[in-house]
């Protein structure tokens, strides 16, 4: 579903995809956007739009199968990368790879913990192994650190092979493609750790190893977490990478707090669409739920994020026996998630969130970074009446109503 109109005017097709159709030269470009807020869906709708241009598109959600979001370093993703398109591009030379895997044979052998013996790497034992060391690193600690120890150095070798590897590719692309893009999703959901010496793992990831995720020989795509895209190292990402486009949150209330009819009847659309398989041709709004005035409630208090519209949508039918849903299930929906909100505002940020609902607008820190990819605040976009972008923020709305909050305003 397209809720363009409602996140203020933000087109990926636009914003991501003429950049990639219209270059002469290979693009890496990074997305954002509030985790769950849609970036998942947005990415499909550029993969099939440029799928109908020729493009043959490697898309994959990178902590299913590949990373552990809660400690990542860029060989991860390298080696998630070559994972993936070993997978997708079958008909590939895989020699530079298996010769790669062959120059480092012993200490490969031993954290892949194969049995695939030299004279046997083909293409499927290149990406069994491939497959075997990322799946290592996202669920086994403690070799995840040797991994990494032994292959760190050779990030730059194993990068010049995948490039060899997407050169054949990119000569015999299936179906008749033209060009190549990979888009590696959910790197938005790695969390803003800091170091002892300043630094953080965001910076380490996107910044320091800029030239390597840049490197690939082919159209690049990451989600990023949107901390970064707020941090001090803004200008340095948009000399990197180019400006990121930020998905903001589907608008539920105006910057004065008024309904915002438009993005209400698009998260009804939603819950409609989710629905109406279970439901048949009920009425949304008088047989799924009791009345107007609940539905309107659900999706005022998601804040625009679809993802919580679905979470709660869902609690609320869970208390239902028999339609249609009512306001005393929706509420208990609504309060499960309010104290979920609760459980994450630390003691000190209750006065930061006072202040970004009563300015929306944010301070450049640390603390409002951290806040952001929370989802604590939020992120809002629309046209003025001249098309002007206009941009704000404001504090989850269920937390107005979590008695710690209503303290700090009185």
């Amino acid at each position: 579903m397209n809720c363009r109109d409602v996140r203020g005017d933000d087109n990926i097709l636009t914003d991501l995809g003429k950049m990639i159709r219209l270059s002469e030269q290979m693009t890496c470009q990074l997305y954002t956007g509030h985790r769950g807020a849609g970036k998942s869906t947005e990415l499909l709708r550029l993969k099939q739009d440029l799928e109908s241009r020729g493009f043959f598109v490697v898309c994959f959600e990178a902590d299913q199968q590949d990373i552990d979001p809660e400690d990542v370093e860029y060989i991860d993703i390298l080696l998630a990368c070559t994972s993936r398109l070993l997978r997708e591009l079958r008909t590939a030379n895989a020699a530079p790879l298996k010769d790669w895997l062959s120059d480092r044979w012993e200490d490969v052998r031993e954290l892949a913990q194969t049995k695939i013996t030299l004279d046997k790497l083909d293409i499927e034992g290149s990406f069994a192994i491939f497959t075997k060391l990322t799946a290592s690193i996202k669920a086994e600690p403690t070799q995840r650190t040797k991994i990494r120890d032994k292959l760190n150095p050779h990030t730059i070798t194993l990068l010049t092979a995948l490039n060899q590897f997407i050169e054949s590719a990119k000569k015999n692309l299936p179906n008749g493609k033209t060009q190549l893009l990979v888009i590696v999703d959910n790197l938005d959901r790695i969390p803003l750790i800091f170091r002892d010496n300043g630094s953080n793992n965001h910076e380490e990831i996107f910044l320091h190893r800029h030239a390597q995720l840049k490197g690939l020989d082919c159209h690049m795509v990451y989600t990023v977490p949107i901390a970064f895209v707020y941090s001090k190292w803004a200008n340095d990402a948009n000399t990197d990478y180019g400006k990121t486009p930020i998905l903001p949150m589907v608008m539920v209330q105006t910057r004065d707090g008024q309904s915002h009819k438009p993005g209400i009847i698009k998260l009804k659309e939603t819950i409609c669409r989710r629905v109406e398989p279970h439901a048949g041709q009920r009425d949304l709004e008088t047989e799924i739920f009791d009345s107007p005035t609940t539905l309107e409630r659900l999706c005022a208090m998601s804040s625009g994020h679809m993802r919580e519209l679905i979470q709660m949508t869902q609690v609320a039918i869970n208390h239902t026996d028999a339609l249609p849903i009512s306001v005393r299930a929706v509420q208990r929906a609504v309060s499960e998630m309010r104290d979920v909100y609760r459980r994450t505002v630390e003691e000190l940020e209750w006065k930061i969130l006072l202040r970004v609902d009563q300015t929306k607008d944010i301070q450049q820190d640390n603390e409002h970074r951290s806040l952001l990819q929370r989802r604590c605040i939020l992120e809002y976009r629309e046209l003025d009446g001249e098309g002007e972008l206009q941009k704000w923020y404001d504090i989850h709305p269920l937390i107005r109503g979590i008695d710690r909050f209503k303290q700090e305003s009185r």
